[in-house]
């Protein structure tokens, strides 16, 4: 008898001692796993955009004639009515101002959801099952029945 066939009469031996025989076999579990497969990334990018405008600005002119201060250190350098009549004014000029602030022009709102799919599963179960035959003389009773 060969190594493999002594070991299975072996078995058969010890299981005929035994009066019960666990029979096992596989069952397929499936189920779902979450798994990363990736991630999203919002980036902000800023454009600049050259914007260009006009705007009206307007410069005092004055007509001048040069007039002798006949006292400089009696003069105050403030608006003043000469003894003709003519005024001494200061000349101003407008000065162009321009301010930049940050507004919020829209928001980006980001939601993720799931998706499901159904796939096919396949597998190969086993199953164990026993079959018992007598030899000889033995009388071996199966699920009711007596074979001999």
């Amino acid at each position: 008898m060969s190594r493999r066939t002594h070991e299975a009469a072996d078995d058969l031996t010890v299981a005929m001692d035994v009066p019960e025989v666990v029979v096992a076999e596989e069952r397929l579990q499936v189920g779902t796993q979450t798994e990363a497969v990736g991630s999203a990334r919002a980036r902000k990018h800023v454009d600049v955009e050259r914007v260009s405008t006009r705007v009206e600005r307007g410069t005092e002119h004055a007509e001048t004639d040069v007039v002798a201060v006949v006292d400089a250190e009696a003069d105050s350098g403030q608006v003043e009515t000469l003894p003709d009549g003519s005024l001494s004014i200061p000349v101003f000029e407008e000065q162009i101002v321009v301010t930049k602030r940050l507004v919020v022009r829209e928001r980006v709102v980001i939601r993720k959801h799931t998706v499901y799919e159904e796939h096919v599963v396949e597998a190969d179960l086993k199953r164990e099952r026993v079959e018992v035959e007598a030899e000889g003389a033995a009388v071996v009773h199966d699920e009711g029945q007596v074979r001999a």
